[in-house]
């Protein structure tokens, strides 16, 4: 007997058991008319503005935290006035976006910025990305700070210049020391991507409130979706405890 014959059986019950009831209502919301495919079809999504954000969030958050560490680091009477309007255009972004709701971002990317934009899955991975460019410039500036200032004056007296020495030798000792912080801001990262259905953004939480509307309840899609989160977070979690490991393992050699 398949899954639907079982449903169907209980379908026939005048009196059916709390059991059969809580089972019927998840057939209908993961079985009937093979709606598992939309919910992994709305995972799939998730990852990939999770990623897509993920990427543009580095890519800024380097760039803003190489430009203000570069700033605080200037020697005294030698300040550079290109460095200090980028340094000040650089705090006011950080400044605004972790001052403001992530949900009242999207909305203004969603809603006033591209408005007349059909695609508002990127555009909310845009948004996201943005977002987390903030935190994670504050992860890098916070790591490349709190390494030994000797450092980067041993690559200057090797000759590197500035950004030879933060990318050959600043960086990668400060990436170890930022990783934790990296794979949370990932994980928060992942959880956010449920904002983006607040501006039609076609990931699995906006499937499942569509599943809920259908059978007129959004119990069990809801739960559904949760574990779904839940698995992967553990998924990235496990990933990144791994990945500490392994570098702990690969500095005592």
């Amino acid at each position: 007997m398949d899954f639907t014959q079982i449903y169907e059986s209980f379908q026939g019950l005048e009196n059916p058991s709390f059991w059969q009831h809580v089972y019927m209502r998840f057939y209908r919301a993961w079985f009937e008319g093979d709606r598992w495919m939309q919910y992994f079809e709305g995972l799939g999504t998730t990852v990939l503005v999770t990623i897509l954000a993920l990427l543009i969030g580095v890519v800024l958050g380097v760039v803003v935290a190489v430009i203000r560490t570069g700033h605080d680091q200037q020697r005294k009477g030698k300040h550079n006035p290109v460095l200090g309007v980028l340094n000040l255009i650089c705090k006011i972004y950080v400044t605004v976006i972790r001052g403001t709701p992530m949900l009242v971002q999207l909305m203004i990317m969603g809603f006033v910025v591209f408005q007349n934009s059909r695609n508002f899955t990127m555009v909310g991975a845009l948004a996201l990305g943005i977002n987390s460019g903030a935190y994670v410039a504050e992860i890098i500036r916070g790591g490349l700070m709190s390494l030994d200032p000797g450092q980067m004056e041993a690559g200057r007296s090797l000759g590197l210049g500035y950004l030879p020495t933060m990318t050959y030798i600043v960086v990668p000792q400060a990436f170890k020391a930022i990783l934790p912080a990296l794979g949370n801001e990932f994980i928060t990262l992942l959880k956010d991507t449920s904002l983006i259905s607040a501006i039609a953004g076609k990931e699995v939480v906006y499937f499942a409130k569509a599943i809920g509307a259908k059978t007129y309840d959004y119990m069990f899609p809801l739960l559904i979706i949760a574990v779904m989160y839940l698995i992967l977070v553990l998924i990235f979690t496990w990933l990144q405890g791994k990945l500490e490991r392994r570098l702990r393992a690969s500095d005592r050699r």
